[in-house]
C-alpha cells in the first residue's frame, strides 16, 4: 500500500505541476494547485475494493 501512497503522490505533484504551469498570472497557491489535483485525480480513480459486505451472505463453493 505504501507504493501505491507513492505513485498516488507523484500523480498529484505533476498534476498540480502542470495546473501551475497553465495557470494564468496571478498564479495560486501552491497548496491550491495540490488539492485541485488530488481532487481530479480521486475523482478519476476507480472505487477501491473494500471485501465483502458484512450482511451479504458468503457464496458456497462450486461442486
Amino acid at each position: 500500500m505504501e507504493q501505491e501512497q507513492g505513485t498516488q503522490e507523484e500523480q498529484v505533484r505533476t498534476r498540480a505541476y502542470y495546473l501551475w504551469q497553465q495557470a494564468t498570472d496571478p498564479k495560486g497557491t501552491p497548496d491550491e494547485y495540490w488539492e485541485q489535483a488530488r481532487a481530479e485525480i480521486e475523482k478519476e480513480a476507480p472505487p477501491v475494493e473494500s471485501g465483502p459486505i458484512a450482511d451479504e451472505p458468503a457464496k458456497e463453493p462450486s461442486k
